[in-house]
């Protein structure tokens, strides 16, 4: 999918605003009147761009996790030149970073996790082009933490394990704001809730490989 192109107003301005209208209600409460109205287009804007409210929202997936993923590149924790744990910890800092973005990202944060919490088709497509890739990361920094012997059963759940962690921070986040804002207050304290969670993981893969396959 496509992001927004510069060369069509129309069509940048409605794919934004589907972005903010699925977030605030999700796919089902969400009509194409109030997007078209955003976006100030025409209501049969829909269909000519996208073909249907629900390619639309697809296409609005695509968009948001594009987006955080050039703001907040993940590929780059496998830089050659890192250490597994460097890169464990790397892919930890710009994970949390981009869950916790208060700008216009908030709107794509909160869009994915609609869709991940109440999925709709559109979930298999994002799974294939943007979490699979995430996992597939992980997957291949963890054995050498971990040692040998490991199944890969074992490997997805020190993987979900670790992802948990942060997905605390943005599904509680209402919570942690009232309970304990200040371990996420600032982008330093945010860096050391990450330093927190990756030092936590990495002590637990540590033990792990001293103990040996659990296969």
């Amino acid at each position: 999918m496509s992001a927004p192109s510069c060369n069509d107003p129309s069509r940048d301005r409605l794919l934004m605003a589907a972005v903010e209208i699925f977030a605030e209600h999700g796919f089902r409460d969400a009509t194409v009147r109030d997007i078209c109205a955003k976006a100030e287009v025409n209501p049969a804007s829909v269909n000519y761009y996208f073909g249907g409210k629900e390619k639309l929202y697809a296409e609005s997936l695509h968009f948001a996790f594009a987006q955080a993923d050039q703001r907040y590149p993940l590929g780059d924790v496998l830089n050659s030149n890192l250490s597994a744990e460097q890169c464990l910890t790397a892919f930890i800092q710009q994970f949390l970073y981009k869950l916790l973005d208060d700008t216009s990202l908030g709107h794509h944060s909160k869009l994915i996790a609609r869709e991940i919490t109440d999925p709709t088709s559109a979930l298999d497509g994002i799974i294939a082009t943007a979490i699979a890739p995430q996992f597939a990361m992980l997957k291949e920094v963890l054995p050498a933490l971990l040692g040998s012997g490991w199944s890969d059963k074992d490997i997805y759940r020190c993987i979900l394990s670790i992802l948990g962690q942060c997905l605390m921070y943005m599904h509680s986040r209402s919570v942690i704001d009232r309970v304990c804002p200040e371990v996420i207050a600032t982008p330093e304290e945010i860096n050391r809730t990450s330093e927190h969670i990756a030092s936590f993981s990495l002590a637990a893969l540590r033990q792990f490989n001293q103990e040996g396959s659990q296969a």
